[in-house]
């Protein structure tokens, strides 16, 4: 069990917790880790390089083993990586000229000769009829002595690993971090999380946790070992009914509650029975969920406890025994008699409430009065308002000076994704622009005076992580809607699965798209090569485990847009397959190698959308000719077998446009705001830093920094929106 918190500090952080053992001369050993570590794209900083030599050989040894594990399943090396073609991305044979050697080869084979014949005398072949079409023809050592060694490169990827400080501090850390967390978490954030609180109950606590979904994790570990429960709603106790049926804490997909014990029963019934005792009015939450109370009513046997009467009174009001008007109803009710002062005068009560309705209220105002008493109330209530929020409406007013008719995105928390016309009036100018103003002075006032400033440039694009739901977990995995350079003559995209029960057939493709989004070409297993492209050729099952990749010379793209996408043709989805994984890797000129080098991996991200079809991001070359990466986190839903990129490119490609053409809110526009008159700010040239404490915020954390400074990197980079 140490060894999975040690893990999940390091994938964390980048940081290797302190390592124990007896004291020795392991300076050779720890050299030799230190190159292990450059394999896969890695290197010990100089103080844990330091830190391991003064420890015995085994110590570091057995450091060591622990560690690359972690570092290689990080960027997807944990696993054999083979390609159908076996020199691939030479040699790639024409699509027509390789389905006609398979069934050469089937006409060659008495078990198969009958039935390809037959198929032939009916016009229609199936390709996975042909014994060599889509299973390996090679081993993985077959593979590896077919390919020649990379030869190390300064372009690669070198990811620095540092001293942490011992394993408990670092856990606590960790635990304070994402418990008290200003966005929502990933699903493998709040997994993280659940695990750490169930070690941490006990110890410090953040000092809020101001998202509900981490509250009911943590809620969920501090009922394990006694604590006190943090409840401040009946809607807090049914998120945590729902993590201890190991259901969504988010309430966005139903539950299905578990039986269960007496204690947790009583623990639930005691915790809503002090909530609406406190507040009768709570009573009104339980109408937005109102079914999924009905349920846990059902497990939870409340008139066993004649002591708990406010407990019993929330399934009354579930069940419409009991009347609780809610506030939406309220609401509702004053906007369907366009009573806009009567809603902005309720609102003001429910400050974030007000911040989501703004659009709405705007656009149904009567005259410029009612506006100006909708844009007053707003700039009253702003400090009450999480930072998250104002920064969400903040985004959303920019985008809104956008012409009408223009395509609207909308993700689901699962990823997926859809789009529609914007049919919305627009929010008149003036009034837009108002509040843009009042926002980003309440913003400003908010922002930590940073001192010295210094910035990394490539983090500048990055977008601001408002919700972890925007974000794949991985590595090097930047939120939706960031802008990355590719510096790298070949981009290689790959895609790992593996399957659980059933034959699963994954197909990675490239779809090539003019500058007006229409298509110019694409890769895919049934056009294994294109101009500066190639496939690595289609693997149909996965019993243990299959690869795929495209491979293209950036030079030679005529194309704008490359958008890399894996279709689930037949078999498992993204969630129920034992492991799946998208990532790219950038190499210079002609560099040989495998098909997978994990140096040179800048980007490993879980596929785990509901859809069918994945679109990890798009490559956009820009009028400097220099290649960009936009992250799009997406899935579309696809058919439920026999996707194809012949038959989604309209749809892929109204949905990048519709991702492309969104402006988020990114470091830049926040390290703006920070940069007042007192602030010095520099850009870090990648190679010098401050001798005084600094603000440092960019991708990684360079060597060198003094060490009172504060640092923000993508481990961390949630903690830049202000609560």
């Amino acid at each position: 069990m140490a060894h999975s918190f040690e893990s999940l500090v390091i994938r964390h952080t980048h940081r290797l917790p302190s390592p124990q053992g007896s004291a020795g001369e392991g300076a050779i050993a720890a050299r030799q880790f230190d190159a292990a570590l450059a394999t896969v794209g890695f290197k010990l900083s100089a103080e844990l390089l330091e830190r391991l030599s003064g420890l015995s050989e085994a110590a570091v040894v057995h450091t060591a083993r622990r560690t690359l594990r972690t570092v290689s399943e990080m960027v997807g090396d944990h696993v054999r990586h083979n390609s159908y073609f076996i020199d691939f991305p030479a040699n790639v044979p024409d699509t027509e000229e390789f389905w006609m050697r398979c069934v050469a080869k089937a006409l060659g084979d008495e078990k198969s000769r009958k039935g390809v014949l037959t198929q032939l005398g009916h016009g229609v072949l199936d390709l996975l009829s042909l014994p060599t079409y889509g299973r390996y023809q090679h081993t993985y050592e077959d593979m590896l002595a077919a390919q020649d060694e990379l030869i190390a490169s300064a372009g690669d990827r070198v990811t620095v690993l540092r001293l942490g400080r011992d394993l408990e501090d670092e856990l606590t850390d960790l635990y304070l971090a994402l418990a008290g967390s200003t966005t929502p978490l990933g699903e493998d954030d709040l997994r993280d999380l659940k695990a750490l609180a169930e070690r941490c109950a006990l110890g410090p606590q953040p000092e809020a946790i101001p998202v509900r979904e981490n509250r009911a994790v943590v809620n969920e570990g501090r009922l394990g070992v006694g604590a006190d429960l943090l409840l401040d709603t009946v809607t807090d106790v049914l998120r945590l009914a729902c993590a201890l049926s190991g259901g969504d804490v988010t309430l966005q997909e139903p539950t299905r509650f578990r039986a269960l014990s007496r204690p947790r029963r009583r623990a639930l019934l005691a915790g809503l029975d002090a909530v609406v005792a406190a507040n009768p009015a709570k009573l009104a939450d339980v109408h937005a969920h109102r079914e999924p109370f009905k349920r846990l009513g059902e497990r939870l046997h409340p008139h066993e406890y004649p002591g708990r009467p406010h407990a019993a009174e929330v399934f009354a009001v579930a069940r419409g025994e009991k009347e609780a008007r809610s506030f939406g109803s309220r609401i509702e009710q004053l906007l369907d008699a366009s009573d806009v002062l009567g809603a902005v005068k309720l609102l003001t009560s429910a400050p974030g409430r007000l911040f989501r309705t703004l659009d709405l209220l705007l656009r149904i105002a009567a005259d410029q009065d009612e506006r100006d008493a909708v844009v007053a109330a707003a700039v009253q209530v702003a400090p009450e308002v999480s930072g998250r929020v104002v920064l969400s409406v903040r985004e959303h007013l920019h985008n809104r000076a956008r012409q009408s008719g223009e395509p609207r995105v909308f993700v689901n928390r699962r990823g997926r994704a859809w789009v529609t016309p914007d049919s919305r009036p627009p929010v008149p100018a003036a009034d837009r622009d108002r509040l843009i103003a009042a926002l980003d002075t309440e913003l400003r006032r908010r922002l930590p005076a940073p001192g010295r400033l210094l910035l990394d440039p490539d983090v500048l694009d990055v977008a601001l992580p408002l919700s972890g739901r925007a974000t794949a977990a991985g590595f090097g995995v930047l939120p939706r809607g960031s802008v990355s350079v590719v510096d790298g003559e070949r981009l290689r995209f790959f895609v790992y699965w593996k399957e659980t029960r059933h034959r699963t057939d994954y197909d990675l493709s490239a779809l090539l798209l003019h500058a007006d989004y229409s298509t110019d070409t694409w890769l895919s297993y049934t056009s294994l090569k294109t101009v500066g492209g190639r496939h690595s050729g289609d693997v149909t099952e996965a019993p243990d485990g299959a690869s795929e990749f495209i491979d293209l010379t950036l030079d030679r793209v005529p194309s704008t847009f490359i958008v890399p996408q894996v279709n689930i043709y037949a078999g498992e989805g993204f969630e129920e397959v034992e492991e799946s994984f998208f990532g790219f890797m950038l190499r210079d000129g002609e560099r040989k190698g495998r098909p997978f080098e994990p140096r040179t991996v800048r980007m490993k991200s879980e596929l785990r959308g509901v859809g069918r079809v994945a679109l990890p991001l798009v490559f956009r070359r820009g009028d400097d000719g220099r290649w960009r990466a936009k992250w799009l986190h997406v899935y579309l839903r696809g058919l439920s077998s026999a996707n194809r990129i012949e038959e989604n490119q309209a749809s892929a490609a109204k949905l990048v446009r519709a991702v492309v053409e969104r402006e988020q809110l990114t470091v830049r526009y926040l390290t703006g705001l920070m940069a007042d008159d007192s602030t010095t700010v520099d850009l870090w040239d990648g190679e010098h830093v401050p001798d005084e404490p600094v603000t440092y915020i960019g991708l990684a954390r360079p060597e060198g920094l003094h060490p009172g400074s504060r640092v923000i990197t993508l481990e961390n980079l949630r903690d830049l929106i202000p609560g």
